[in-house]
């Protein structure tokens, strides 16, 4: 991964996903929307702080962060990544474990390097928000009132947004979408899903094949995507299209 760091990956993530709101505690990320999913309402430990961090200050730090997010009427939550170095202090992980914070969400990060080939003509398609989320929100059920804070989330993003969408059929109807976010020189990969009955027909590995294509036109060098350890349909397509394994994070929750 030799087009960006750990770092720059959890940045990247960042903006790539806004939170509806977001505060800085020292060098932790504090992020809170309202409860929509564990990536926009969670600590990220992401910066080390000016000055040591002695035992006593640690402590009053996670306290004030659970006091923050129990007036918002949210379970405390730290983002722990496995690359050495990435998370500070360096135990915290291990600090919240004996606080009883459970471990939960593990998730593999996937990279690849991008070349500029050209777009895949045909059946990918470009589509503006209003009716992208529409036929997001009708692949995967989302309900209206998730499907009004995923909206916000999405207006709030700075960075270049592909909403894509793969047509298939005579006459060619959506069967699958997803959303890729570029940050400079970083892909993002986001929202990949595909209509149940058109699964096993290619549809997923061209729609994302041709996301990328578009992420490099666009002058991004890499890309990464987040997948649950145990999809391992989802995990092997990505390694079919030149995915590798970078890094793992998870999530520590307060009981």
């Amino acid at each position: 991964m030799s087009w960006c760091s750990t770092l720059q990956l959890e940045e990247a993530m960042i903006n790539a996903w806004p939170a509806l709101q977001q505060t800085l505690l020292q060098g932790w990320v504090l992020r809170f929307s309202r409860g929509m999913g564990t990536r926009t309402n969670c600590i990220v430990p992401l910066y080390p702080c000016g000055a040591p961090s002695a035992a006593g200050n640690l402590e009053r730090r996670i306290r004030r962060c659970e006091n923050l997010y129990a007036r918002a009427r949210l379970q405390t939550a730290f983002k722990i990544s496995s690359t050495p170095g990435a998370v500070h202090p360096a135990d915290l992980d291990q600090v919240l474990a004996r606080r009883g914070y459970l471990q939960q969400q593990l998730t593999r990060v996937l990279t690849i390097t991008l070349d500029a080939p050209a777009l895949l003509p045909g059946q990918f398609r470009l589509l503006p928000l209003d009716q992208w989320l529409p036929l997001y929100s009708r692949l995967t059920g989302l309900p209206e009132p998730a499907r009004a804070l995923h909206e916000m989330i999405l207006k709030n993003i700075h960075g270049e947004c592909g909403f894509a969408a793969w047509y298939s059929g005579t006459p060619a109807r959506p069967v699958a979408c997803a959303l890729c976010v570029v940050d400079g020189r970083i892909a993002g990969l986001y929202d990949i899903f595909t209509d149940p009955d058109h699964r096993g027909e290619g549809v997923g590995r061209q729609l994302v094949s041709s996301l990328l294509n578009w992420a490099s036109n666009q002058g991004a060098a890499g890309a990464y995507l987040q997948v649950d350890p145990q999809n391992s349909a989802a995990e092997a397509l990505y390694t079919r299209l030149g995915f590798a394994p970078a890094y793992r994070y998870w999530y520590r929750v307060a009981p």
